[in-house]
């Protein structure tokens, strides 16, 4: 597993980079990836839509320094910024025990032990993916597999200002509101903390619950 820190990088680059992995993890000329990054501002829209939870214009968004893009994952309506870490797994999980949903189950385990650890208590949400501190969602899910290797993956809210969610309804799920984990600690956290702590606990959560086929 190669842990790859791609810093601020606009979606479209970090795009080509993991689907590059994923060829090569697909011709067997790659390992797995974990990459960890920001992007600029943009708004992303999954397989299930969410062009009808934009609420405002594509010009006011671009307005607000934000783009617009479709991407294969799954899920609906989402946004990333600077202060929000995103982190992209490009994993082969056909010899993983549990599959998608037991991979998509230890990156949510990775989130909520990873808030754990800044003291703030997460936890799943029945009927809705994704992290959740009580009514207010930390961290989004959305998965793309392609021949048992996942890419796309998650995104973590960790700074206060999480403005360009207004211009969304969050993950097309009404009444859902975002929430940091700064916010929730009650003092400015550093993204680039969090980035750490969250390697460490995919590691332990991912080495714990591997299990090689054959």
């Amino acid at each position: 597993m190669d842990f790859i820190d791609l810093g601020l990088i606009p979606h479209g680059e970090a795009e080509k980079i993991q689907l590059e992995r994923l060829n090569q993890v697909i011709e067997g000329v790659a390992g797995d990836a974990l990459y960890l990054l920001e992007h600029p501002p943009v708004v992303t829209l999954g397989r299930q839509g969410g062009l009808d939870n934009l609420l405002i214009s594509e010009e006011a968004l671009s307005k607000m320094g934000a783009q617009i893009v479709q991407t294969a994952r799954g899920g609906n309506i989402t946004c990333h910024y600077p202060g929000q870490l995103v982190v992209y797994p490009v994993i082969r999980i056909e010899k993983r025990r549990g599959g998608i949903k037991k991979f998509f189950h230890d990156m949510e385990e990775t989130a909520i032990s990873t808030a754990a650890r800044f003291g703030v208590k997460a936890a799943r949400s029945e009927g809705r993916p994704g992290v959740w501190v009580g009514p207010g969602k930390l961290c989004s899910i959305g998965i793309g597999v392609k021949k048992w290797i996942t890419y796309h993956g998650l995104s973590f809210n960790v700074s206060r200002d999480m403005k360009l969610f207004d211009a969304i309804t969050l993950c097309g799920l009404s009444g859902a509101h975002p929430t940091s984990l700064s916010r929730e600690a009650g003092r400015d956290i550093d993204t680039e903390e969090v980035k750490n702590v969250f390697r460490e606990e995919f590691k332990r959560i991912f080495t714990d619950s591997t299990v090689a086929a054959g």
